[in-house]
């Protein structure tokens, strides 16, 4: 069973560009996978994140850590996935992905330590459900879409700003939005890119990812409390 199709079109001509790419994710902290599952893959993971939903938990805060910006989302940490799912863990871990990762960041891609923040479900399904300005503790996340708004008027898109001095560097300019289509996914230098999920602005439509921490050799992880508040 083939879940990733890193041979279609435009992520072979991201892969051939070799240090281009690499250069275009350090310029602008985030780079686009398109189409990144197949449509098998797509079909088998949304099953196993509806599977894995059921043991979610609601989460509705705000994040005293990341300027207090707000949480409304449902959550599962991926000490919770491991147990319930080997699909998750499985492509987390697999060769195929990790070489695509390690061409456009330059880097060998490693494991995070952390099981919490390894691998997490996000899931934004009610009106005004958002995923508030953050960085992350690792340098990279991978984001696969395996549910998302039809249009950007619906919301769920992520906002970023690349090499933030703070948070607010997402409100105090402007900063770059991209939608996503189910079965995309794209690349986030996550540490030093302040980011954020808009609000759904209405009922009905649902946002699920999956979302993929990774280190490399020699990072020195942020250390905070958001991904305990948020996962564990």
């Amino acid at each position: 069973m083939t879940l990733l199709s890193v041979s279609n079109g435009r992520l072979r001509t991201l892969q051939t560009a070799g240090d281009a790419a690499a250069a275009l994710l350090r310029s602008e902290g985030y780079l686009p996978l398109p189409g990144l599952l197949t449509t098998t893959g797509l079909s088998v993971l949304r099953e196993d994140a509806e599977r894995l939903e059921q043991a979610a938990r609601r989460r509705d805060f705000t994040m005293t850590c990341m300027g207090g910006s707000p949480r409304h989302m449902t959550t599962l940490g991926g000490h919770d996935i491991a147990k319930a799912s080997n699909l998750v863990p499985e492509l987390y871990a697999d060769p195929e992905l990790l070489a695509l990762i390690s061409g456009l960041i330059g880097q060998r891609p490693l494991p995070v330590p952390d099981p919490v923040e390894r691998h997490v479900l996000n899931i934004l399904h009610r009106e005004g459900d958002t995923h508030g300005a953050h960085t992350d503790d690792y340098p990279y996340a991978l984001v696969i879409f395996l549910e998302a708004p039809s249009s950007p008027e619906d919301g769920g898109l992520l906002e970023y700003v690349c090499d933030a001095a703070s948070l607010r560097d997402l409100t105090a300019g402007p900063a770059r939005t991209a939608h996503h289509r189910a079965g995309d996914a794209y690349l986030l230098r996550s540490d030093t890119t302040a980011h954020r999920v808009t609000p759904l602005t209405r009922a009905g439509v649902r946002r699920t990812v999956l979302n993929f921490a990774y280190t490399t050799p020699g990072a020195v992880p942020q250390t905070t409390t958001s991904a305990r508040r948020l996962y564990a």
